[in-house]
């Protein structure tokens, strides 16, 4: 039965046009006739004129916690929580661990306990420490896990995140909260595994079915095509460089994402003179405009690594937009993307990016067969159609939503 009346607040800290499974979430629960509330921070202006022109026709609210505003008094309390994180990142270094070190943890989490709503939604570390504390107030929190937070940095980058209390906050909530989500079957298994929870609902991280995919027969030279937010190192990219280089076959391989010269200029280095003009930067552009452009191309690249666990659970971005866009793919052997790949197996290949001379051999086989590529592309757009979209994805949300609505709060039940 529909509950058109509930009140849901969806607790996050970043921009919604960086956030696209929040921001997913909540048109599809206000298209479904909910009062939604988005809550964040409003604290990166560069992407804040973004948001303002998504809420325009959004079918939900926005409210944030605003670290932009010249004001003298939120300049002071921007400032005295910037200081209160520096001091709690320095303190986990040495043990001690604090919410605090991810964010303004009292500001954002007196604005959720003020807000009246019957169910919470949270995302991402900082709101994850707050549904824990909302949970002990007896509010209705669930939880969806994008990323598994607690393992998603290599050891050396772990010193000034509490790693431990973060461990400590996802194991309670995957007991604990009304429901829980995650992004695949590989990612829902662990998580239950690790914690003896609930096996939490698999709502990937697909997109809505774009309406002009790659058309088969497309012509000219072929492209491999890659994006993230940032082109950087430890992302597989000079592994693929290695064996795109040796190919022969005409081709371009086209980066998109923000890059460091330094980077940019390291990554041509890596290439012979001749082959470095097929070597394109592109810029980032708008999460409207990514669907149409990723469509330009003829091989999508989900190079993304086993480590740390995170990486290797989940479902990437990237490889489900391809897919959408009708791309053939080549995606290294994570859990997550082998899931893809076995449900979708003539969309692409699982590809090893240490056997260099297989990967060549591979990437020169399909630049030289168009019709391969066809072939590859028209699968992957089918299987996004029959799996891997938004449009499938909504109905669970929805039923994970309604039934929490329904339960009880553990230990708070009336």
């Amino acid at each position: 039965m529909k509950t058109t009346a509930s009140r849901i607040l969806i607790l996050t800290s970043g921009p919604l046009c960086r956030n696209p499974r929040v921001l997913k979430e909540a048109q599809a629960l206000g298209g479904h006739g909910f009062d939604v509330t988005v809550m964040t921070l409003a604290n990166l202006a560069r992407f804040e004129a973004y948001d303002d022109e998504i809420m325009r026709t959004a079918p939900f609210k926005k409210v944030a916690l605003d670290h932009l505003s010249t004001d003298w008094r939120t300049r002071a309390r921007f400032n005295g929580s910037r200081i209160a994180t520096w001091l709690a990142r320095r303190a986990a270094r040495f043990g001690l661990q604090s919410g605090q070190a991810l964010g303004p943890l009292y500001s954002l989490g007196a604005m959720a306990r003020a807000f009246p709503c019957d169910l919470i939604l949270v995302h991402t570390e900082l709101p994850m420490v707050i549904g824990k504390n909302l949970l002990a107030q007896g509010r209705r929190v669930a939880v969806d896990f994008e990323d598994w937070h607690s393992r998603d940095l290599l050891p050396g980058a772990q010193t000034h995140r509490p790693i431990t209390l973060i461990s400590q906050v996802e194991r309670a909530l995957l007991r604990e909260a009304v429901y829980t989500s995650t992004t695949s079957e590989a990612m829902a298994a662990a998580l239950q595994e690790a914690s003896g929870g609930t096996r939490p609902v698999v709502i990937t991280n697909s997109f809505p079915l774009q309406s002009a995919p790659r058309p088969a027969g497309r012509k000219g030279v072929p492209s491999c095509f890659w994006f993230s937010q940032t082109i950087g190192p430890g992302r597989g990219l000079e592994a693929f460089l290695a064996a795109w280089q040796a190919t022969r076959a005409p081709s371009r391989l086209c980066l998109l994402g923000d890059v460091d010269p330094s980077y940019r200029e390291r990554l041509i280095g890596l290439l012979p003179p001749e082959k470095r003009s097929q070597l394109e930067f592109l810029p980032i552009v708008s999460p409207e405009e990514l669907p149409a452009t990723i469509a330009r191309h003829d091989i999508g690249l989900a190079l993304e690594e086993s480590e740390p666990a995170n990486k290797n659970y989940t479902i990437s971005n990237k490889i489900l937009q391809y897919l959408n866009a009708g791309l053939g793919v080549l995606a290294t052997g994570t859990a997550g993307q082998r899931e893809v790949l076995a449900r979708a197996p003539a969309s692409g290949h699982v590809v090893d990016l240490t056997q260099t001379a297989e990967l060549t051999r591979l990437l020169e086989a399909l630049l030289t067969d168009a019709a391969r590529r066809d072939a590859m592309g028209t699968a992957a757009r089918r299987a996004a159609e029959e799996f891997y979209c938004w449009e499938k994805e909504t109905p669970r949300l929805i039923a994970a939503v309604e039934q929490a609505l329904h339960t009880p709060v553990p230990g708070h039940a009336t």
